[in-house]
């Protein structure tokens, strides 16, 4: 690992090397906050991916994509002379020196929980006038009804026990049961995303991130569907002229042959 002056020094090339493209390179320079917005979406996603995957390697290399554009936005930034890279740097280590009184002030804590119901109520004296306004509206459903939960849980809205997370979760299918009954279509919408939001719940209370499991289980089930179309191919066949008690046959198989993808 390198040492501190190392990474400063490495950190400087790359301001340096902005500060080039910026100047010299006709893509670098036509760009805008604007038009890097999408591709920084992506790259998140990759590093995203890479995690999933255990693959550090990667992870290093999406981390550097990263870095790029939150130099680049700075870069940016500054030629409008409205913040530079040492604004942004400066003002989250402000945030997070606010953030963390406990470490830098005379707050006592005696866990994690205590950290999170200090950090929201920080945020409301800050002038916010709901712990829900730092969720992104733009982020994916599964991921914001996560985040929804774990603000509201750091002002103490929560069940006290698993047990009560669970048994939310079975009222919340039985609803939806008896509107499939009905056959009731917009009813089942509203229970079904009632009962999937139980269950992020639930799984938050496990230890379990919703999201990172159902990406674990679209991994594995693509894994295990790529082994039967692989499979058929090699013997000749098409999967959509295969019976589906063959495919069936070759799900189970693939169980055995498919690695699990590691978090």
């Amino acid at each position: 690992m390198y040492q501190r002056k190392d990474q400063l020094s490495a950190f400087n090339r790359l301001l340096d090397i902005m500060d080039t493209l910026r100047e010299k390179c006709p893509w670098d320079q036509k760009q805008t906050m604007e038009s890097l917005r999408h591709l920084t979406i992506e790259e998140t996603y990759e590093l995203a991916d890479a995690i999933l995957d255990n693959d550090t390697q990667e992870v290093k290399k999406e981390l550097g994509d990263l870095l790029l554009h939150i130099v680049f936005y700075a870069k940016i930034g500054a030629e409008q002379k409205e913040f530079d890279i040492a604004d942004v740097a400066n003002t989250i280590a402000d945030k997070l020196i606010h953030r963390h009184p406990h470490i830098y002030g005379d707050v006592t804590v005696t866990s994690e929980e205590d950290v999170k119901k200090n950090w929201e109520a920080l945020k409301l004296k800050e002038g916010r006038t709901s712990v829900l306004e730092g969720v992104p509206k733009s982020l994916p459903a599964l991921v914001k009804a996560s985040r929804i939960q774990e603000k509201v849980a750091g002002v103490g809205f929560e069940w006290k026990q698993t047990s009560q997370a669970f048994d939310k979760l079975q009222e919340e299918l039985e609803e939806l049961r008896v509107e499939v009954e009905k056959a009731n279509k917009e009813q089942i919408e509203a229970e079904f995303g009632d009962a999937l939001f139980a269950l992020i719940n639930y799984g938050r209370f496990l230890g379990i991130s919703a999201e990172n499991a159902l990406e674990r289980t679209n991994k594995k089930f693509t894994q295990r569907f790529q082994y039967i179309e692989k499979t058929i191919a090699t013997a000749g066949g098409k999967i959509q002229d295969t019976p589906l008690s063959e495919m069936e046959t070759l799900w189970n198989l693939a169980k055995t042959v498919s690695k699990p993808t590691s978090l």
